[in-house]
């Protein structure tokens, strides 16, 4: 996904100078195409993401259109304030890309751990929140904000180069998009959960069930639509991410079905519970940890509906 980014990113750049990239120190491996070509439009600000922020956000209002790059919690967590004064409350053009969602991390502990970010950035008004499924999802995103006018964050997956088979003709910001159709279960995902997700789908598709599958690259605004025409015909409606459950992509379906005066299927919410993950480990064991990885999905699907 990094890399998809940054080539995106970087075809985007070279036909604009008005485009800035901007990291705290760190992803050089990454990067290198990008200040190779253009080191007129890259800036590295160094260990001081709070100060990166102000300082994106004060060239946005000299008519840049700013990119901020870092590792998942440290552009989001670390910097509310400033995305919160200095970006969002002014509209400035400043796009904050965070690499490791969710678990990403798990080796460095929590403290590297993006398991709130999304709670916390859709909390702000005028601030658009993505997170792409797949490669292809990053490079529609990554144009989707450079034209959007406003403060924009995408979450990305550090190692997630999956490409999902589907094909989106008509990209949109607020915009879901159906996988898979099924029968009596949807299931409803954000981000590189999504390849979780369609593992799980497999092993419910061996018991005979066969949940229709939707990816949501937006969660702020939610595509209200989709998930209004949903729950008109599904039974139950499963939400998983890579988040903590509080206040997450799940609350935001959640927000909008209760405000439906028609029918409404029932919801499970599939995340991490409202709880620090305090062992240590790869992404995939933690995830398992938490039960949210594919065999995770599948059980707590089955006992749910048992």
């Amino acid at each position: 996904m990094r890399d998809a980014f940054v080539s995106t990113l970087l075809e985007i750049a070279e036909k604009d100078s008005n485009v800035y990239l901007i990291t705290g120190d760190l992803g050089f491996g990454i990067l290198k195409p990008f200040w190779e070509k253009l080191p007129s439009q890259f800036l590295n600000l160094g260990i001081a993401e709070q100060n990166m922020t102000g300082f994106a956000a004060g060239m946005a209002m000299e008519g840049k259109i700013v990119f901020l790059y870092s590792i998942g919690n440290f552009p989001t967590l670390r910097c509310m304030e400033q995305i919160r004064n200095d970006c969002a409350y002014h509209q400035a053009d400043v796009k904050i890309v965070s690499s490791g969602q969710g678990l990403d991390y798990g080796a460095l502990g929590m403290s590297h751990h993006a398991t709130e970010d999304i709670a916390m950035m859709r909390a702000l008004p005028e601030l658009t929140v993505m997170a792409p499924a797949d490669i292809s999802e990053v490079k529609y995103i990554t144009r989707a904000i450079y034209k959007h006018k406003g403060t924009c964050y995408m979450r990305l997956g550090r190692k997630s180069d999956s490409l999902i088979n589907h094909i989106i003709d008509d990209f949109q910001i607020g915009k879901a998009y159906q996988i898979k159709a099924g029968k009596g279960i949807a299931i409803f995902s954000t981000g590189a959960i999504l390849m979780d997700v369609m593992d799980a789908t497999e092993l419910l598709n061996n018991n005979g069930i066969y949940p229709g599958i939707y990816a949501f690259p937006t969660i702020k605004p939610i595509d209200k639509t989709m998930i209004e025409a949903c729950c008109g015909q599904y039974d139950l409606i499963v939400t998983v991410e890579e988040h903590n459950i509080a206040g997450g992509f799940g609350s935001a379906i959640c927000e909008v079905v209760s405000g439906l005066l028609s029918y409404r299927p029932r919801i499970l919410r599939i995340g991490i519970e409202d709880q620090y993950v305090s062992i240590v480990g790869s992404c995939e064991y933690l995830k398992a940890c938490c039960k949210i990885d594919s065999a995770g999905i599948y059980q707590r699907i089955i006992n749910f509906m048992q």
